[in-house]
């Protein structure tokens, strides 16, 4: 299943550069589809008539995978303990674990923090979590180094894409699931992904969590690099358009509806040019593009925008563009001139 995630579901949400109100990658949310389909496929091979999940009744987690299984096989009965059985805490779950030797790490006698991890990143909620103004413990976080204990050299990389995708990292090509590995390692090595935000849950509440998502910064940056010289002006902003429509999309868990296969449809369409290569520089935190080319798709043409003399471009030209688009005020202008301002 690693490769089809990336592949199939985080590479193809990468290409819109979703984000979900302005910072979150939506680690977990697209996960959720896969896990529901598998679930359905897996229980059509068995012949078993139920599913089931572990999510709470206050989360988004219960109406993505109750989605994806009504999506896939509608006949399908959904069992949801944290709604039905009388397990509606933490202390309660960890007992029921205990009871059937059902094991769950923690460090000492603690209770852990509701945590989700998969390919792309790994979250955290409860505890100290739920005071939005209280600092996360060091200890919590388990993929990245913390910015300031990370290397004190900068380590340069380099990204090959093809029609939106990462194909190759520093000239080696490698598959997705491990293409995306590879950018946790390194990411993670350079203090380079976390995030603690207050969302506002699709269910109603806000909710604040803690995410690592390394790779997936780092991919982020990269693929917006590579987009800058290889995708039209108005294709890039259309796109911006319809990102947070998408982003919410997924987020809600509507990952198999017929308007994200839609948008998903001009997205993909956008991505046909977008190939060539970024240079990155990772140091403490921080993901800075110092240079990005396509050999065959670049939109950046020197001749057109250098500051020196140039035999292409009459920057004459420029002035009744700029009259035309000035229009609508001097026409407004002139009736506040002559009728005022009522």
């Amino acid at each position: 299943m690693k490769e089809e995630f990336v592949k199939d579901y985080v590479f193809p949400m990468f290409r819109a550069n979703a984000i979900y109100e302005g910072e979150y990658l939506l680690g977990t949310s697209i996960a959720r589809p896969l896990i529901a389909k598998r679930q359905a496929e897996i229980a059509a091979l068995t012949g078993a008539d139920s599913v089931s999940h572990g999510a709470t009744g206050k989360g988004n987690d219960q109406v993505r995978f109750e989605l994806g299984y009504l999506g896939i096989n509608s006949n399908l009965t959904i069992i949801a303990p944290w709604r039905e059985w009388d397990l509606n805490s933490r202390e309660k779950l960890m007992a029921y674990a205990k009871k059937h030797n059902i094991k769950i790490e923690k460090k000492g006698n603690k209770s852990p923090y509701s945590m989700d991890a998969n390919l792309l990143h790994i979250s955290y909620e409860g505890l100290v979590l739920e005071d939005p103004n209280a600092k996360p413990e060091e200890e919590m976080w388990r993929w990245t180094k913390s910015p300031q204990e990370a290397p004190d050299s900068v380590e340069t990389i380099e990204i090959e894409y093809e029609k939106g995708d990462p194909v190759a990292l520093n000239g080696v090509r490698l598959s997705p699931a491990k293409m995306l590995e590879s950018l946790n390692e390194i990411g993670g090595r350079n203090g380079i992904g976390r995030i603690d935000i207050v969302e506002n849950r699709f269910v109603g509440m806000k909710s604040r969590g803690c995410y690592e998502t390394p790779g997936g910064t780092i991919m982020l940056k990269a693929h917006r690099a590579i987009e800058s010289i290889a995708l039209d002006r108005e294709a890039a902003h259309f796109k911006d358009e319809l990102m947070p429509r998408y982003a919410k999309t997924i987020y809600n868990g509507f990952w198999f509806s017929p308007e994200r296969e839609m948008m998903q449809a001009a997205i993909d369409k956008s991505q046909e040019n977008v190939n060539g290569t970024v240079k990155l520089e990772l140091y403490k935190g921080n993901v800075t593009v110092i240079g990005r080319d396509s050999a065959k798709n670049n939109l950046f043409n020197a001749e057109f925008c250098t500051f020196e003399e140039d035999e292409v471009y009459n920057q004459k030209d420029a002035e009744g563009f700029i009259k035309l688009n000035a229009l609508r005020f001097i026409i407004s202008g002139k009736n506040k001139k002559f009728y005022g301002d009522a």
